[in-house]
Parts: structure tokens; sequence; C-alpha cells
């Protein structure tokens, strides 16, 4: 087989930098000092971070992808370069903005949105400057929670640039998709048409100064995961489970997606939720409905905080579809729980702040 640029080029065509939806080769990545000798073949890759947490990903998917396209014997030399680093305050999105933690499972169903709402309401009620941001893009439920179904963002021009203005109850900024979308529709969006939408949602909206920006991200592990990284200098993730074995298997997978070495964002600590089940007549009685202690034994194992155990009360149930998150009433037994995570939260941010 004889090697020629063209093919090259081609096979390079169907590499994809994470997170974009054009190839490396629509968005200028390649650049003009290829050479071929006989079954040698060799280039650079200009990737848009300094560093850049998925150049060993996709140098890996181009050395496949030329391979599959000419021949397994070829020999690939794929030189990396890099973006000049620009001043912090440049690379950020949201420059008045303190800290950025994202509330993540790695499944549905285990009240990662709660917790998400309540640490921010939490957090606003001690007197931090606080926003939250629905970025569950197809199941956005912030706006149930806070009773804001009708609510609907507008814009105010910025210099010359119009913004969103967020919703404001107890005392914080909130934000979400689901203000855009009449109720009871489902959201059917490619892949890369929800992470533009969630770009513009953060990018757009007036959030003016805050101490935190509390975000509610997807269950699971996707392309808006992958959105937030690459927009946001996240300060860290909380990952929420169920003491359940299955949730906490999946669990594992969103640590992962956090920790490994192309991403690299830490995990703040874990929250078990859902930890017993305490009726409200018997408020020192605990039933440990879904296991007991299985976060707690997840969080040891890979040497990380277990920031707080919610239980489960009829009262989280009543008061999220009332729009009034239980984290308002600090005197209860749910209410005193978030604030407890606040104030994990918090003490795991400066400790982080001080490595």
């Amino acid at each position: 087989m004889t090697l020629y640029p063209q093919l090259i080029i081609d096979a390079l065509r169907t590499v994809r930098y994470p997170g974009e939806s054009k190839n490396i080769i629509e968005l200028g990545m390649l650049q003009d000092d290829m050479r071929i000798d006989g079954m040698k073949v060799s280039f650079s890759l200009l990737f848009p971070k300094n560093p850049d947490p998925f150049s060993k990903s996709v140098i890996k998917a181009a050395e496949s992808a030329i391979k599959l396209e000419t021949s397994q014997d070829v020999e690939i030399n794929i030189t990396a370069l890099y973006a000049p680093k620009q001043p912090i305050q440049d690379e950020k999105a949201l420059p008045n903005v303190k800290h950025i933690i994202a509330v993540s499972s790695g499944k549905g169903g285990v009240g990662k949105s709660t917790v998400a709402a309540n640490l921010a309401v939490a957090l606003s009620g001690q007197g931090w400057k606080t926003g939250l941001l629905d970025a569950d893009i197809f199941g956005p439920s912030i706006p149930t929670m806070f009773q804001l179904e009708d609510f609907q963002p507008y814009g105010e021009m910025v210099g010359d640039k119009q913004m969103l203005i967020p919703a404001e109850k107890f005392g914080m900024k909130i934000m979400s998709i689901g203000f855009f979308i009449k109720p009871g529709s489902a959201t059917v969006w490619r892949g890369p048409m929800a992470s533009n939408a969630l770009k513009q949602l953060i990018t757009d909206t007036l959030w003016g100064e805050l101490d935190y920006l509390i975000i509610d991200t997807p269950p699971g592990t996707s392309d808006i995961h992958l959105t937030l990284m690459q927009t946001l200098q996240l300060s860290g993730a909380v990952i929420v489970s169920t003491p359940q074995k299955v949730a906490l298997d999946d669990a594992r997978k969103g640590i992962d997606m956090y920790m490994n070495d192309k991403i690299n964002i830490p995990i703040l600590g874990l929250v078990e939720n859902m930890a017993w089940f305490t009726p409200a007549e018997l408020p020192e009685n605990k039933y440990f409905i879904f296991g007991k202690e299985g976060c707690r034994s997840l969080a040891q194992e890979l040497q990380l905080p277990l920031l707080a155990q919610i239980p489960l009360v009829a009262g989280i149930c009543e008061s999220s579809d009332k729009g009034v998150p239980m984290a308002t009433h600090p005197e209860t037994l749910s209410g005193m729980a978030f604030h407890q995570l606040a104030d994990a939260v918090t003490a795991r941010i400066r400790e982080l702040e001080q490595v």
C-alpha cells in the first residue's frame, strides 16, 4: 500500500474532539507538517487547551483511524501541540463566580436533584451568594421543586450583549432549561444541540457575583458532562447515591469520570441519600430500606469524604412538590442534614484551596 496525505486526512475526518460536532480536520487541528516516508507517517495536532484533558484519547483515536483506513503495519508519530496558555481570568466562562460545584449521580432516581436544590438553599440560607443551574437537559425538575413552572426568563441588555435574567427565590438565582420548555413536553435533542443549549444557558445568564454556583447535572455520564468540564472551571463534584449496591456500582462510574487523568476534577465527597427511613411519628427510629452504610463503605474504599447521610422522610417529597425545599426548615431532621451537607462542602472547598 502507498501512503499519501489525502488518505491520512480522510482517516482523520472520522475523529472528533470530545464535546464537539466537528471532526479534528474541520476544527483545524491538523498542522501543515505532515511527513510520509514509505509506511511511516508523522504530523502534529494543535489542541485547543493547555493542558488539554483529551489529547491522549484523541491521539489514540487518530492512530486507530489511520490504521483502519490504511494498514496495521503503518508507523505513526503524532506530536501534540497546545494553544498558548491564556490568563486565568480569560479561561473562566464565569469570572464572577468563585466556586462551581457539580452535583452528579451514576443513575437516575437517587435524589440528585433534591440534594442539589437543598444544598443550594442551605448555602444561601447560611449567607453565601448562591446560584442553582439545572443542567439536567432531558429531565429538568428544578422548576417544579421551586414552583417556577410558569417563570419566563427575559432578556436585558448589558453593554452590547443581551443577557438572560434568572429567577430568584430563597435569596438565590435559579436558571433551568425547563423555563424554555412547555411543561410536560419531552426534550428531544441530539447531543450537539443539547450541548450548545447548555453553553448558552451558562454564558448568557446574568449570574452576577456568586460565592457558589450549584449545578444539577444529568444522571450518568454524557456529552453534557463533557460540555460542563470544557466550558467551566469546576471546583469539584458531589456524588449522590443511595446505599443500594446497584446505585453504588453506577456511582463508581461517575466518580471515575471525574477522577481519571483526562478530566481530573476533585471529588468533594459522597452523599448517601435515603440512608434510612424515619417515620414522622417515630423520629428516633431508623429503617434501612435500601441497605446500610453503603456510601460510607464506598467512601472509605476510595478514600473520599462522606459529606452527609440524608434520611428518607415523607416531608422531603411533600416539600419538593410544594416548592419549599426542606433546607428552608433547618430545625427539621432533613433540613438539619442538608445544612450539615452545606457545612461539609464549604469545609472541603477550603481544604482543597489550601493544598
